[in-house]
């Protein structure tokens, strides 16, 4: 007959392996969750980009290799993916798009979405921009300077320029304020009181519907800068292009991020996101500038005219133009700003304006025109 101490004993023993078997079933369950855990924080951030520009196009040409830089600076911890021609969203719907986070970049004209963005607003007024480059870097210094309140829903990484909107036309040189009477001109923004105070009528229309309306002749041209003919393929319609001297507006056009997506980043990785968007500032502002160059020899591949306005002819344009700057401060006052803090704004502008049109000279910058 057994004895009660051998009893307790196995039953001693059977529940150490018990405990055993619970505790390598714990350290196992503990080792899954850490490789899951170690798995998941490998993952990369995926960020998707919207750009309504042809993929095509130069400036998607910069997007794209703004994404691969970003993805080797952070060996692959940041994927973004670049949805280009409107594919994500269109044109006047990307900033929404970004706030909403259906897209967590965007890149779109200020222009697209008249009366939401009152100080970018001064871009498309016609302030005297000689050029893309050097209004793009006036469009940095602006928004570095004065940080305006319509951008504190998103976390601007950029901010660029294309060049000097101007009058490109089908069937009828304007080389006097007088040719562009009665005109129908894709035109768009601020820039729309400006093609009225000239004489023609604005048609507003989303870039990608500009070559077929051209090619229906339902617009007899566009004002837009020179790029166009390139970028957006109009040398293949368009046969004048008119250079008026002293009025050149030019787009401001918005590279922005998602706060909340930037706010999650970690402080290294918005340290790479801020050192590559400085790069890039200079290569779109290159860009832009050589977009133009660009159109005008496609221009004249197509056997199509530069005509460059004489300087009593331009005086007119500016002379004409002016009210608009005028109208456009005012509106200003009037949504809240203190008349000073206006002056002080345009002010600033035109004195950038100066210094980058010298550094541009000095640098020996190609110029379209």
């Amino acid at each position: 007959m057994e004895g009660i101490g051998g009893s307790f004993s196995r039953t001693c023993m059977k529940g150490e392996k018990m405990k055993k078997s619970q505790f390598v079933a714990i350290i196992g369950a503990l080792l899954f969750l850490a490789s899951v855990s170690t798995t998941r924080a490998a993952d990369p951030v995926k960020l998707k980009f919207a750009s309504f520009w042809p993929a095509t196009h130069k400036i998607c040409g910069l997007n794209v290799q703004f994404c691969d830089e970003i993805k080797k600076r952070t060996d692959g911890r940041i994927e973004i993916t670049h949805y280009a021609a409107g594919t994500l969203a269109p044109a006047p719907k990307v900033f929404n798009s970004v706030l909403e986070g259906i897209a967590d970049i965007g890149l779109a004209a200020a222009a697209l979405t008249r009366g939401r963005f009152p100080m970018a607003e001064a871009f498309d007024a016609p302030m005297g921009f000689p050029s893309a480059w050097v209004a793009s870097h006036v469009a940095n210094d602006s928004y570095e300077k004065f940080k305006p309140k319509e951008w504190d829903k998103v976390h601007v990484l950029n901010m660029m320029c294309v060049g000097p909107a101007i009058p490109q036309t089908l069937k009828k040189p304007v080389k006097t304020m007088d040719d562009l009477r009665g005109l129908k001109v894709r035109s768009v923004g601020r820039q729309a009181d400006m093609v009225k105070a000239l004489g023609a009528t604005p048609v507003a229309m989303d870039p990608a519907e500009m070559y077929e309306a051209l090619r229906r002749t339902v617009l007899d041209g566009v004002v837009g800068p020179a790029e166009m003919l390139q970028g957006w393929k109009l040398g293949d319609l368009i046969r004048y292009t008119t250079v008026p001297k002293g009025i050149g507006n030019a787009p401001l056009f918005y590279f922005v991020m998602n706060k909340a997506k930037w706010d999650a980043l970690s402080p290294d990785l918005k340290k790479i996101f801020d050192e590559v968007s400085l790069e890039w500032r200079e290569k779109y502002a290159m860009g832009a500038q050589e977009l133009d160059i660009e159109g005008i020899a496609q221009l004249k591949a197509h056997n199509g005219e530069l005509i460059v306005l004489s300087d009593d002819e331009s005086r007119k344009w500016v002379q004409a133009v002016a009210p608009v700057v005028s109208a456009y401060a005012k509106e200003l006052v009037a949504l809240g700003y203190k008349e000073a803090e206006v002056d002080a704004y345009l002010s600033f502008i035109k004195e950038r304006i100066g210094y980058w049109a010298a550094k541009e000279k000095e640098k020996s910058i190609p110029k379209a025109y």
